[in-house]
Parts: C-alpha cells; structure tokens; sequence
C-alpha cells in the first residue's frame, strides 16, 4: 500500500458561515488535483468550528459557584470554568493548571476542546474569546461529505480532527472527532496473524492514525494548513449503523480502568 498526505494550499482565514466544500475544490483548483473516488480529507475541527460560528464570549458567562469553586483549584477563569462544564458531561480529574473532563461527545479531554489559540472576532477582546467543539462533528463530516457528492460526483471519506494529549504520553496527538465514510475502528478479531493463530483482541483506531498523519502536515501553530488531502488507503463504510462515526473509537466506562 502507498499512501500520500497532501496538504491544501491556499486555505483562507474561515469565518462563520464559510463554505468549506468550496474553499476545498478552490483549494484543489489552484493545486491542479481532481478528487477521486476513495480519497480521504482529513479537516481541522478548528475551521469546521469556525465556520459553524461556535464562538463564546465569555462576558456572555455567569459562573456558577461550582465554576468558582473549581476555577480556584485549576486556577482558570471562572468564566471558562463554567464554559468547560457547560461543555461536559463530568469532571474527570482536576488539579493546578488542568481540567480534564468528559466532553458532552465522550472524548475525554482536557478543558471539554475549549480553544483560544489562533481564533478572532471583530469586536471582541481576545482574552475573552472562545472557540467551541462543533456541536456533533459526525453530522458535520456527513454534511461535507454529501455536499462534495452533490458538487463533484465522488464518493470521499472525511475525517474531522483534532489535537487531543493522552494519559501515558507527553504532546499532543492529532485524533478523530468526526468520521463520514470510514471505518474509525478496524476490528481483526477472529481473524488470524502471519502464524496463523487467531487474533484475540486486535482492534486498529484506523481514523486515529489517519488524523495523526495528516496532523504532521496540519502542523500546530503558523502553517495554515487545515485540510489534508489522504490517497491510496481507500476506506470503507460500515455497513452496521452502529459502527459508523467516531462512537467505536470511544472506551465504554466498564472498560475504562483508569477512571
């Protein structure tokens, strides 16, 4: 298998109510590319947000005396505080500088993917702005992948990523929050490895390392380069409801061993 991660020219600053399909074939117009069927765009949750105008103020926020309570322990604005549990479903470990809690998706993570870097509104002082997650990154996946259809006639798959830390590594790691035409969670169970011994517990977060690479040509801070064009893997669809979207790549409490 080759594999190529293509990074978007061209990109612009998105503002709320931005077409992304559009600033995408603009993108691949000026890049001289065609999409085919089986390509993969990995998108930056950030331009999906922003086009989405999940923007909050803070000084829209009242914090509640349970916001206080924590902000003083974290040491965070009690205004973010409340914005974070607003956000969350609960607190799952907090202390000095760190808030992590189970955002209302179920992707565990720090501050519920609450973001101030590389954000601006007109009018609004910067210290006071937040960027929001989108409010179900599946559906919004779904929404540019069936626009894409209607525009162009080729099927793709889009990822919608994120830069998530985990419990065991230090830096953060591009992940998936929002899956459309892609199996997120390859299961090899029952199957068997090069001995032929049955595979007993294999599952592959296949949307995970796809947003990983393609995070590597994102980059994190200056390079404004927020959609990453994937060829070669072509993904499948699944064909049971359930394992469809980003939910299969989400560890069930009961098997959480660390909560």
């Amino acid at each position: 298998m080759e594999l190529s991660f293509t990074g978007l020219p061209d990109i612009p600053m998105v503002k709320p109510g931005d077409n992304l399909v559009e600033l995408i074939i603009d993108s691949l117009e000026h890049l001289g590319q065609d999409l085919e069927s089986g390509d993969v765009l990995v998108i930056a949750q950030k331009i999906v947000s922003k086009a989405e105008n999940r923007y909050l103020d803070l000084k829209t926020i009242e914090p509640s005396s349970l916001a206080i309570t924590l902000a003083q322990k974290v040491q965070k604005d009690p205004r973010k505080v409340q914005a974070i549990l607003d956000q969350s479903n609960e607190v799952v470990r907090a202390s000095p500088g760190v808030l992590i809690v189970e955002q209302k998706s179920g992707f565990v993570q720090a501050n519920g993917g609450i973001d101030q870097s590389n954000i601006e509104v007109k009018g609004v002082d910067p210290d006071d702005l937040c960027l929001l997650l989108p409010e179900n990154s599946d559906v919004s996946a779904e929404k540019i992948r069936a626009e894409i259809m209607l525009r162009v006639g080729v099927d793709v798959a889009v990822i919608i990523n994120d830069s998530l830390g985990r419990p065991w590594r230090m830096g953060t790691l591009g992940l998936a929050i929002g899956v459309s035409g892609f199996t997120a969670l390859e299961d090899y169970v029952g199957g068997e490895d090069i001995f032929g011994r049955e595979l007993q517990v294999t599952q592959v977060g296949a949307a995970d390392e796809m947003a990983a690479g393609a995070s590597l040509v994102m980059g994190q801070t200056t390079e404004k380069t927020p959609v990453v064009l994937v060829r070669g893997y072509q993904p499948r669809d699944p064909v049971d409801e359930s394992l469809r979207g980003v939910s299969p790549l989400i560890r069930p409490k009961d098997l959480d061993l660390f909560r």
